[in-house]
């Protein structure tokens, strides 16, 4: 980053936490692993909208344009941002390690016409920016629409990265 700050330093000037590990609810199995690192690639699975410490926030669950509105959605979006970069840390460290974004998936649980996927995703990809600077966290990207998330999540973003 241009002004010499870490990651973790900027987060703490935002007012941003580490969010803490993923909280399943009771009876929910996921058979995946939330990251895959191979050589200098980082695959990032699908990640949703997580409370501080790691609870799914369910108040920002459902369908875009139906029971949640634009504003919600790019909350639930940067509160993914957040929960990834939270998984990041726990696994590689020092998120200063991180060379690049490369490529990020968002998918929105979308009603039935509602268009503003991409307005959904800039809150994922705004908060990486501000956490990595524009140099580091731009990516190329795709903001997608979907009937239907896991545990009606209305966003789930996933991500390759690239290590220095």
């Amino acid at each position: 980053m241009s002004d010499n700050k870490t990651p973790e330093q900027r987060m703490q000037e935002l007012g941003y936490t580490i969010t803490g590990e993923l909280q399943l609810p009771p009876g929910f199995e996921v058979l995946l692993s939330m990251i895959k690192v191979i050589d200098k690639r980082v695959i990032v699975s699908g990640h949703g909208a997580l409370n501080p410490d790691g609870t799914i926030a369910t108040h920002l669950m459902g369908q875009v344009g139906d029971t949640i509105s634009l504003e919600q959605a790019q909350e639930a979006a940067k509160l993914t941002a957040l929960a990834m970069v939270g998984t990041l840390k726990r696994e590689l460290g020092e998120l200063s390690s991180i060379k690049s974004w490369v490529k990020v998936l968002g998918m929105v649980n979308t009603a039935p016409g509602f268009t503003g996927q991409t307005p959904v995703i800039d809150g994922f990809s705004r908060t990486i920016i501000e956490i990595f600077g524009k140099e580091c966290g731009m990516a190329c990207r795709s903001a997608v629409g979907m009937a239907a998330l896991p545990m009606n999540l209305s966003v789930e973003v996933e991500a390759e990265l690239e290590l220095h």
